[in-house]
């Protein structure tokens, strides 16, 4: 049975795609259901706040990009406050962060609100018009790729970002690693994972024996562009933070997912282009993509550890002092979403990497192993 008029347009053209060159892999499936020029999940719709799929952080709390704001001046300062200076966020959302973060740089850094210039990373025509509203008045520039950005110093955040990028997916079948691709199932009329040849080069060595239906997932789009902008580091001051939800060292687990609806145990394969899809980031992963780069890597802490060292609860005392009873209590509630030791605060891992020679970040005392 061929393509019909009441299937969603991008699984049609996966369709095609299958039956003209075989099973594609699970990164190729994820760049497309996510970054279709056309169809893609993130090129069509918001999907962020109480109407979208998810929320983030910087729509939780204004404290979110608030802390953030005192996390980038203390490194600025580090860096010996080098003006102009991109300030850069990977994947910016609507917005709501670089919009709380510069706001609070007017008030307590304006020396390093005058010289940054701000830097989005963004591909989504759809988001990029949120920014701007967002935005209006900043000294603020678009960018599809961040080589698009001027060289020198640099002050970078990717919070939420990592974890849409496309993973490579490995499961142990009959004995061998065999990468994982996605297929079309006739019979059953639609998408399905199916093991491909053995692959035993792409997994770990510790993970040469492990039990037969375990997953291995990697993402050489992610550390080609840790490794990218650990060279940006290496070549010129600057630091990075990295927030996401993730893992703190390399192995096995199947964590690809869909998001819809704010449920995040939705079938993968079942609608691509309706669905956001995420995968856990493996931060040790990640930490030796900007070290190959160049970087010095710090961390992980825990989202509540950081936004704790930044001063997230002297400030919820001091907004909650000027606020009527209501705001009070949003704000205490924002606040605790985002360090709860049982929910976001320990479920966030943060990563923080800096030029050689730079002293740890606020909030990174303990330099990432090696």
């Amino acid at each position: 049975m061929g393509p019909t008029d009441r299937d969603p347009p991008l699984l049609t053209l996966l369709r095609r795609m299958i039956a003209e060159q075989g099973p594609i892999s699970v990164a190729a499936y994820m760049a497309l259901a996510l970054g279709h020029p056309r169809h893609g999940y993130y090129m069509t719709r918001d999907p962020f706040g109480a109407r979208g799929d998810f929320i983030t952080a910087p729509e939780i709390s204004q404290l979110f990009g608030e802390s953030l704001a005192v996390w980038c001046a203390l490194a600025w300062a580090a860096m010996g406050r080098p003006a102009p200076v991109p300030l850069v966020e990977l994947g910016p959302g609507r917005g709501t962060l670089l919009a709380d973060l510069t706001r609070t740089l007017d008030r307590i850094a304006p020396d390093l609100a005058q010289a940054a210039a701000l830097h989005l990373i963004e591909s989504s025509p759809v988001l990029r018009r949120k920014q701007e509203a967002a935005l209006h008045g900043r000294n603020a520039h678009w960018h599809d790729a961040i080589a698009e950005v001027p060289p020198g110093a640099m002050l970078l955040i990717a919070n939420e970002f990592f974890d849409a990028l496309p993973v490579q997916q490995f499961v142990r079948s009959g004995g061998d690693w065999r990468e994982r691709k996605v297929d079309w199932n006739e019979g059953r009329q639609r998408l399905v994972f199916r093991a491909g040849p053995a692959l035993r080069a792409a997994v770990p060595p510790a993970l040469a024996a492990a039990p037969e239906g375990s997953v291995y997932e990697s993402s050489p789009v992610a550390a080609a562009l840790a490794e990218e902008i650990g060279a940006r580091l290496a070549a010129a001051p600057g630091a990075a933070l990295v927030i996401d939800y993730g893992r703190r060292a390399t192995g096995a687990g199947d964590t690809l997912a869909a998001i819809q609806g704010g449920r995040k145990d939705a079938d993968p394969l079942a609608a691509p282009g309706e669905a956001d899809l995420t995968a856990h980031v493996d931060f040790a992963a990640l930490a030796a993509a900007f070290a190959k780069g160049g970087a010095r890597c710090w961390g992980p802490a825990t989202q509540r550890e950081l936004l704790r060292a930044l001063g997230i609860e002297a400030r919820l005392t001091s907004l909650g002092a000027r606020a009527d009873a209501a705001q009070a209590a949003a704000l205490a509630n924002g606040a605790r979403r985002l360090i709860a030791p049982e929910g976001m605060g320990t479920l966030f891992l943060a990563l923080a990497a800096t030029s050689p020679g730079l002293p740890a970040p606020p909030g990174f005392e303990i330099p990432s192993p090696k």
